[in-house]
């Protein structure tokens, strides 16, 4: 073998020497190498020069050879006519590109003309794959792109909507594989518009989808005498609770959704998956499907059924409670309305003064809430607005109902065994000075408070709510909007019928499964207000509103801006005091972040 023509690791090289166990090979640029036998391929006994500058082949003679194998020798005829050393190098390249041939061992396979067709297809279309690849790189480095480009920006587009972990078009541009790095390219792009909002996709939340329901048929307990008030916004439709009295009977009536979201049925399943309503500056995400809320909402047609609470309240002591599927006659009113008639409607007017009277107990029991500025964001028509959260006679009445709601549900449920998901809240480490004046603290007081409010949970131990200043509490009033208030009102449902109620391990499961779940809400609503927030102040690049001073930390200052529900945190030279209020201007936004700085004026 002295002399011939070998191939090693792709290049040619001759024999010049060999001994016992080895070959001295030596290349063209004058390099040697000893090696085994097996670490080289024999390509003829002839050693010349070569290179991949190849001689036209004929291939069309491999259709009479199809799935035989052959020589490297015997090959090299059939393909060049000759076997030289040169044909038989180009032989070896024409096998090792292995479109036609492949080795097999020390011989050449002939593929057949399918597998060789298929083979083809695939190159042509990674050769185009490159090519469409390369295309919309230089589209995109110079931040455009065109209908060519448009499978790489969907793949682009699941990234920033966390739909999935990698677009391989970002690695080629220098772009990290990032759900926010995904979001900037597009929005350079203008591929999504600065409005669009991706935090329902990128937190997997559900949409609405429209699903026929039906409701349980139950015996109810006739309450249409009753005058019931169901007071909301003026702008709903889908009332879930009403107010009334009769004698010193208090009434609170809620939709009555467990007759058709039954506990286990699929119904059910679908809410406790979607955990609650979503309220997003853009459209609302509902629990269950839309065909529940005409269903079940109240003041929708002449009489509406209820899972109706009855109590008396005296000297804040709760007693006589009661709980029946009702039917009853709702009067559907917006808050301005309500307003309006608590001084001339006999039985507002009543349930108002109850309500303070409750209140004042639950301060005196050591409730404390703080009221600090609060925004709605909405998006509608293109614009967005925010506009301050008020607060109204009416409005306080109905949220201390709800409250008494939830105190009487949970005592109900305490003295008769049934497991439920009661809100607890430990008691917080507030200063005295806070507590003395819970009623008048300033904002700055009012966000250093925060910091002692331990956080609310869910359990079905009936503990404590201190915040609310309740031995026992748990939510009731919401079953079309929150999975565990309709939780609550099955378990209601179920033992008011006689029938049996989950146990506390069930329930424990449930709340579990809840908690997870409403992670992915609680994300989305925050980021999603904040995204439109910023979405404000970039149609409103000169912005100019009032921060107050509620915090400072070394030279830094942080502001709350109640007209836009934000903070920001400010570098002085020279404090400003507490409280007091400045002059801001917005400088720069980062709607990808949902940030926005502020300098003053």
């Amino acid at each position: 073998m002295i002399n011939a023509l070998v191939a090693y690791k792709g290049k040619p090289a001759r024999i010049v020497k060999q001994t016992m166990h080895k070959f001295a090979l030596e290349f063209a640029d004058g390099s040697s190498r000893s090696v085994r036998e097996k670490d080289f391929r024999f390509i003829h006994p002839e050693f010349v020069q070569v290179d991949d500058a190849c001689a036209h082949a004929d291939i069309a003679v491999l259709e009479d050879f199809q799935e035989e194998t052959l020589t490297l020798e015997e090959i090299t005829q059939w393909l060049f006519d000759e076997y030289s050393a040169k044909n038989a190098w180009c032989s070896r390249i024409l096998i090792e590109d292995g479109l036609y041939l492949f080795w097999q061992k020390d011989k050449v396979f002939i593929r057949p003309t399918a597998q060789v067709e298929s083979i083809q297809t695939k190159r042509d279309a990674q050769i185009l794959e490159a090519e469409n690849l390369k295309h919309c790189v230089d589209n995109l480095s110079n931040n455009t792109f065109d209908k060519q480009d448009l499978s790489y920006i969907e793949e682009i587009e699941k990234v920033a909507l966390n739909q999935s972990k990698h677009a391989k078009i970002l690695a080629n541009i220098g772009i990290e594989n990032t759900p926010e790095s995904a979001h900037k390219l597009l929005l350079r792009l203008d591929y999504f518009k600065p409005s669009f909002n991706p935090y329902p996709a990128r937190h997997d939340i559900s949409k609405d989808e429209q699903i026929d329901v039906s409701m349980v048929q139950v015996e109810r307990v006739d309450l249409t005498h009753l005058s019931s008030y169901a007071i909301d916004n003026a702008d709903s439709n889908d009332a879930d609770d009403a107010i009334s009295i009769d004698g010193d009977k208090i009434w609170i009536h809620v939709a009555d959704v467990s007759l058709i979201a039954t506990a286990g049925s699929e119904l059910d399943t679908y809410a406790q998956e979607r955990v609650s309503n979503l309220y997003l500056p853009e459209q609302i995400i509902h629990m269950l499907p839309v065909s529940a809320t005409k269903m079940c909402a109240l003041g929708l047609a002449e009489t509406s059924s209820a899972l109706s609470i009855g109590f008396t309240l005296e000297s804040g002591e709760i007693d006589n409670i009661e709980v029946v599927h009702s039917l009853i006659k709702v009067t559907n009113i917006s808050y301005d309305d309500a307003d309006g008639m608590l001084v001339s409607n006999e039985h507002l007017s009543k349930l108002q003064g109850i309500t303070k009277t409750h209140k004042q107990y639950r301060d005196n029991c050591g409730a404390i809430s703080l009221n600090l500025p609060n925004v709605d964001v909405r998006f509608k028509q293109g614009q967005v607005s925010i506009t301050p959260q008020s607060s109204s006679q009416s409005r306080e009445l109905v949220a201390e109902m709800m409250v008494m709601a939830g105190r009487v549900v949970a005592q109900f449920s305490v003295d008769n065994d049934i497991v439920m998901p009661y809100a607890i809240q430990d008691e917080g480490k507030f200063p005295q000075g806070a507590l003395d004046n819970k009623d008048a603290l300033s904002l700055s007081e009012s966000f250093k408070a925060t910091k002692f409010f331990k956080r609310s949970t869910t359990s079905t131990k009936n503990l404590p709510h201190f915040g609310l200043g309740l031995k026992a509490y748990l939510r009731i009033t919401s079953p079309l909007r929150r999975y565990l208030d309709l939780l609550a009102h099955q378990q209601l449902s179920h033992f008011i019928k006689g029938e049996d109620t989950l146990n506390k391990e069930d329930v424990k499961n449930i709340i579990g499964i809840h908690n997870v779940n409403m992670s992915s809400v609680g994300r989305t609503v925050r980021f999603s207000n904040d995204h439109y927030k910023c979405v404000y102040l970039l149609d409103n690049p000169s912005w100019q509103g009032e921060g107050v001073v509620v915090d400072t930390r070394g030279d830094k200052v942080l502001f709350m801006i109640p007209e836009l529900g934000m903070m920001t945190q400010i570098k002085f030279k020279i404090l400003p005091k507490l409280d007091e209020k400045i002059a801001l201007k917005v400088t720069t936004v980062d709607l990808v972040d949902c940030r926005a700085n502020f300098k003053t004026i």
